[in-house]
């Protein structure tokens, strides 16, 4: 192995692999794509530019604002502690609740 091949592949397993980030990147892209495509399949007065792809997995392409960012990042009293993004296709995780239990699970 040439010296180029093998720090290349050094470089690639120390950085957790070039073909699972690129898998995950496809996937996200396809994600996106479902969603842009299946609004626009949506007559125009029905749009909502939110909603889920098959069912599971959450998308939100309406303009971000701080009020929604507060509900999905930072609220307490949420029900779950993973819920859809402020923008894009997929979940985030919700700091504010995650916090809370973790205070409810210590005591303080």
């Amino acid at each position: 192995m040439s010296r180029k091949k093998h720090t290349d592949h050094v470089e690639t397993a120390a950085h957790g692999g070039g073909g699972l980030k690129k898998l995950l990147t496809l996937v996200a892209i396809a994600l996106m794509a479902a969603a842009v495509v299946k609004e626009l399949r949506t007559p125009k007065a029905e749009r909502g530019w939110h909603g889920k792809i098959a069912s599971v997995v959450p998308y939100e392409l309406r303009v971000p604002t701080l009020e929604r960012a507060r509900e999905r990042l930072w609220d307490p009293e949420a029900e779950h502690v993973v819920g859809p993004r402020v923008f894009g296709v997929g979940w985030s995780v919700n700091l504010g609740k995650a916090v809370a239990v973790v205070r409810q699970k210590v005591g303080v």
